[in-house]
């Protein structure tokens, strides 16, 4: 057989480009999936800010180090079911390495499971139970900005300092406000004062609050404790301030952002207190932050939720590129144990450490919110009252229960 001058160069050209279109098929890359309420109740204390927050942390750190980084987002509508079916849809067909927001605790409970049995990375920012890093811990899990028993403490803690030692809750009838009025209702009892009752209202889609609100008045209590978020929690306090509920009770929201204060306006929420883990204008470090990540939300400041998918993201891209990207994505477990031994350091929360049964310790602030008159421009809402640091701020670790913490 003849071999031609031609064909020899060709085939000698075609062996040595080979290793190149391997070598770039091979390169690894990540994908992180931020599911969210894009579209309900908590669209704005989520949704696509915390996509944003996503990006930028992704741009910042992975974009510098030359690693390739995909983000992608879907809309969970706070439906455990349909969140199940995205999430495993995304492990399994769109090669998602990392679970990331899921606000709605009921939603996040759901996904423990199938995070642990695809062995994925899943770190939760939106999401308030406790249970989470107690009875339904994993190592797969982190969560990574607040909970019930933080915000019970912080907030529920300071109603009662003032002398609110008698509760009416206002509750969302799922997981999240059954555990917020639980944890609440245990640091009242412990504190001496009572609860004296409790109206459970369905989630999602109640919008009239005005029969919870009577039967609140009605029951002499001192303190109408909102075991809500979002939506529930502006549309609660608007109604209390109709009904002239807040004339015969303090207002406690248990869980607000400043994101709902902006809905409320300052005329409406003024005086009221509530507790974050983060705030824009904390400092040199949150305001640095707040002007990188304005100019993708310029309408929607960020809240603790949001700075904590950028600040979640932003660890889980350092331990990837120590670790290798190629290893990092092997196994969601030994990442997330990775995770946990390097100390965590960023702009939103300063210095924290992630505890062995997956609680990021950041600090709380207990925040009132301004009079108008004492406001010096958007989205100024803010004067702090109280600070907690992170290893005081949760449930100790010995009553979480968390079957992965060693004796």
């Amino acid at each position: 057989m003849t071999i031609s001058r031609r064909t020899l160069l060709t085939t000698a050209t075609a062996a040595t480009a080979l290793p190149l279109v391997r070598a770039r098929a091979q390169t690894p890359s990540l994908k992180i999936g931020v599911l969210n309420d894009q579209s309900g109740p908590y669209m704005n204390t989520g949704g696509a800010t915390s996509v944003a927050c996503t990006k930028q942390a992704v741009e910042e750190f992975a974009n510098a180090q030359g690693m390739k980084v995909e983000v992608i987002s879907a809309d969970h509508q706070n439906k455990p079911d349909l969140a199940v079916s995205i999430t495993r849809q995304w492990f399994d067909r769109d090669g998602v390495d990392m679970l990331l927001d899921v606000p709605t605790s009921s939603v996040a409970l759901a996904l423990q499971s199938v995070a642990r049995e695809k062995n994925k990375v899943y770190i939760n920012s939106g999401a308030a139970s406790s249970t989470l890093t107690g009875e339904q811990c994993s190592p797969n899990f982190i969560h990574w900005t607040y909970d019930t028993w933080m915000l019970a403490k912080s907030t529920g803690g300071a109603m009662v300092k003032a002398g609110g030692d008698s509760w009416y809750f206002l509750t969302a009838d799922y997981a999240f406000g059954k555990q917020l009025q639980a944890d609440t209702s245990a640091l009242i009892k412990a504190s001496g004062g009572k609860v004296l009752g409790a109206a459970q209202y369905p989630f999602p889609g109640t919008s009239d609050f005005s029969s919870f609100l009577v039967q609140a008045q009605s029951s002499g209590a001192k303190v109408l404790g909102l075991a809500n978020a979002g939506a529930d929690t502006v549309n609660s306090i608007k109604q209390a301030n109709e009904f002239g509920v807040n004339r015969s009770m303090k207002v406690a929201a248990l869980l607000m952002f400043i994101t709902d204060v902006h809905v409320l306006g300052l005329d409406t929420a003024k005086g009221l207190n509530l507790t974050e883990s983060f705030y824009w204008d904390l400092n040199d470090r949150t305001r640095a932050f707040t002007k990188r990540v304005l100019p993708k939300t310029p309408t929607n400041y960020p809240n603790m939720d949001h700075a904590g998918c950028y600040s979640a993201t932003l660890h889980y891209l350092k331990v990837a590129h120590d670790m290798g990207v190629a290893e990092a994505k092997k196994s969601g477990v030994e990442t997330v144990a990775r995770m946990k031994k390097m100390p965590v350091e960023d702009d939103c929360f300063g210095k924290t450490q992630i505890r062995e049964d997956g609680r990021n310790l950041t600090p709380s602030f207990l925040f009132e919110v301004k009079q108008p008159s004492e406001s010096k421009g958007p989205w100024d809402y803010f004067k702090l009252v109280a600070s907690t640091p992170g290893d005081e701020a949760y449930r100790p670790l010995a009553d979480g229960h968390c079957s992965i913490v060693k004796a």
